[in-house]
């Protein structure tokens, strides 16, 4: 697929803050681990809206950084290969992206049949709008993601529904969480859904505003999960069939060893979210 942006006469100045925000820094970290020579993620889009956007990266969000710049890519990737998996068994299901940003997965996995759904906040919706490629299967609903609403979207849900959730459901409430896992096991039959969580430390630091990226306080985070605690996501409702581990792909040298092994060790399983993989029946 041609990696084209949408035409403009000038830098873009995003008008964000607050969680919206937030995509910044994880385009920023995708789109500095997508120039290196060796990069775990071929993203040559995720550049293009880096150098597109009048935003002073650098300064607001420091230099790249190896481990978050990997690991950042690492996630993306794993989170595409997830698609991937599905789409190749049903290849004209729907894809639903919840609060993905500026991520632009659809123009690296697109197998010229799937459809896109990405619902998005207001703000960050309009961004993607203006800074991302038109395409007839790929559509974008400026709504939150706790308005369920969105799921009517959803054009023929038979052809079957993949959900991800990246970087997205901590920063909500845990009954919002719980709800949007219901109303998916709930209208999605034979569906998937694939979402990352943190710690419970992390969102705690989140929450105290202690928890900063260069000069960036991350939102308070208000959902966490350990991974050793993913079976719990089974009460949500009684037609989740499945909730397994998906781990992360091998990395580059030995950061990426540890990203891809942090849960054999206990002093570094924070350092990445927890990849999840929820089925219905």
């Amino acid at each position: 697929m041609t990696e084209t942006l949408a035409p403009q006469t000038a830098r873009v100045r995003p008008a964000l803050d607050g969680v919206p925000e937030t995509l910044l820094w994880t385009l920023w970290n995708r789109a500095c681990e997508a120039r290196r020579p060796d990069a775990v993620l071929h993203d040559p889009l995720a550049i293009r809206l880096v150098d597109t956007l009048d935003y002073p990266f650098e300064e607001k969000l420091g230099p790249p950084h190896p481990l978050f710049a990997q690991t950042q890519g690492l996630r993306s990737l794993c989170f595409d290969r997830s698609v991937a998996n599905y789409t190749a068994r049903r290849p004209d299901a729907s894809v639903v992206a919840l609060g993905e940003g500026l991520e632009t997965s659809f123009w690296r996995v697109d197998n010229g049949r799937l459809n896109w759904l990405s619902v998005e906040l207001p703000e960050g919706a309009e961004l993607r709008g203006r800074l991302l490629p038109e395409h007839p299967r790929h559509r974008i609903v400026p709504k939150s993601v706790t308005d369920l609403s969105w799921l009517d979207a959803i054009e023929d849900p038979s052809r079957g529904v993949i959900v991800t959730a990246q970087g997205l459901l901590m920063y909500l409430k845990p009954a919002e969480v719980r709800e949007i896992l219901a109303a998916c096991a709930e209208r999605l039959p034979g569906g998937v859904m694939v979402l990352d969580s943190m710690p419970r430390w992390v969102t705690k630091l989140t929450r105290e505003g202690k928890l900063k990226v260069g000069k960036l306080t991350i939102p308070p985070m208000h959902w966490s999960m350990a991974p050793d605690e993913r079976p719990k996501l089974h009460s949500a409702h009684p037609s989740i069939a499945e909730v397994r581990a998906v781990q992360l792909p091998p990395g580059r040298g030995a950061l990426g060893k540890l990203v891809q092994h942090q849960y054999r060790i206990p002093v570094y399983r924070s350092f990445a979210p927890a990849v999840t993989l929820v089925r219905f029946k």
